[in-house]
């Protein structure tokens, strides 16, 4: 039984691997915290996120199709729990820092705005008119370092580096720094573990949420070299291609192929690559936490379906050009002073500019209000 942080940090130096990031060597916040008695640095970053209005506002936002359009889609916050479930099972398998590899998933969309990648790829647009641009991993940032509300000591949630590193995703390996200090090549390996999860988690729930929608068949995805795979594995536990329950046995199937894939190619990665601390890893441009080619190469068969198929047919289409067209009304309503600025915007606009306020401000909106605050200045039913 861990009574207490000294149990913890011993559990991690015996029990997680060499290259592992240990909590008790973090390099700390921007505003020195003491120590808390029994939580470590990372397992308060996951706190600070999972307490935050702006992760339960994941909820209401889209992740493929549109945020109230059907109970059993997912939604940026399911997509974001399934995330750090799998993130937690990687970690675990390699030696890693479960904590620190949850936490970065969990706050990896938290600046992700409504609509999904239309709503993020509009602002993007619209940003580029004043010589700028929205992500939402830089948006992230920005939120959990400056934006969100609750201390009274500093503003932000004042999250360690290791968590603030990991949300800090397009590096490229040079010439990109946090807080005035140069980040490593790459990311850590809780970080990669993370992002790795994001991208195999998606794969399989939005083939699965494409088969509830009826945008796809089992017929339409079974030529697909990934989806024979599971279904093979599907068939040896007993399912047939009859059974009802044999197209989500299917994707459980390709979601847990996918996950042992990433353990056995990268275990062999550290091997081979001599991983033998975090800086090693840190240290080299080439990922350590990936697929194996061949299964890299029916992801990418797969990905290239789905967008054939799912984001960009024609009825998702439809929806999203008409949320983009939202979007960009009320950024221009809010520039425009034709209602009163908010709290929000009001607060930041002499940090960030006006125009970057009011991206900000409906970065943070879920869909459902954004069709509120769309339907309040610009639908007839609302003009009295």
């Amino acid at each position: 039984m861990l009574k207490g942080l000294s149990d913890y940090y011993k559990f991690e130096d015996d029990f997680l691997s060499s290259y592992a990031l240990k909590s008790h060597t973090s390099k700390g916040r921007r505003y020195p915290e003491k120590d808390h008695p029994i939580r470590t640095a990372f397992q308060r970053d996951r706190d600070r996120i999972l307490h935050s209005r702006e992760f339960r506002r994941l909820e209401y936002k889209t992740q493929v199709f549109l945020n109230g359009v059907g109970d059993h889609y997912r939604t940026r916050l399911t997509h974001t729990i399934e995330v750090a479930a799998i993130s937690r099972t990687l970690a675990r398998a390699l030696g890693l820092n479960e904590d620190l590899a949850e936490t970065i998933a969990l706050a990896h969309d938290i600046g992700h705005p409504p609509f999904g990648h239309t709503g993020e790829n509009k602002l993007n647009e619209i940003m580029r008119n004043y010589d700028s641009s929205f992500e939402h991993n830089d948006y992230s940032i920005i939120l959990v370092d400056e934006l969100i509300e609750k201390y009274p000591q500093f503003d932000g949630l004042n999250l360690t580096r290791e968590t603030r590193e990991g949300l800090i995703k397009h590096r490229e390996g040079k010439n990109v720094e946090l807080d005035g200090i140069p980040l490593p090549l790459n990311l850590s390996l809780e970080s990669q573990v993370a992002d790795i999860a994001d991208d195999l988690t998606y794969y399989g729930h939005d083939i699965d949420d494409g088969l509830e929608s009826g945008l796809i068949s089992v017929n339409d995805i079974a030529h697909l070299d990934i989806w024979k795979k599971a279904s093979d594995i599907s068939l040896r536990h007993g399912n047939s291609k009859s059974n009802r329950k044999y197209a989500r046995f299917v994707v459980r199937c390709l979601i847990d192929s996918m996950v042992k894939d990433v353990i056995d190619e990268s275990a062999e990665n550290i091997r081979t690559m001599k991983i033998k601390t975090p800086e090693d890893a840190q240290n080299t441009l080439a990922r350590v936490i990936e697929f194996s080619s061949a299964f890299k190469e029916m992801t990418i068969s797969l990905k290239e379906f789905l967008f054939r198929n799912i984001y960009w047919n024609e009825k998702v289409l439809e929806v999203n050009r008409a949320c983009a067209d939202k979007i960009e009304k009320l950024f221009n309503y809010y520039l425009e002073e034709k209602t009163p600025h908010t709290d929000f915007i009001n607060r930041i606009t002499p940090q960030f500019g006006l125009e970057h306020a009011i991206c900000y401000y409906i970065a943070g909106m879920t869909d459902r209000f954004a069709l509120e605050e769309y339907n309040r200045f610009f639908s007839d039913k609302f003009r009295a």
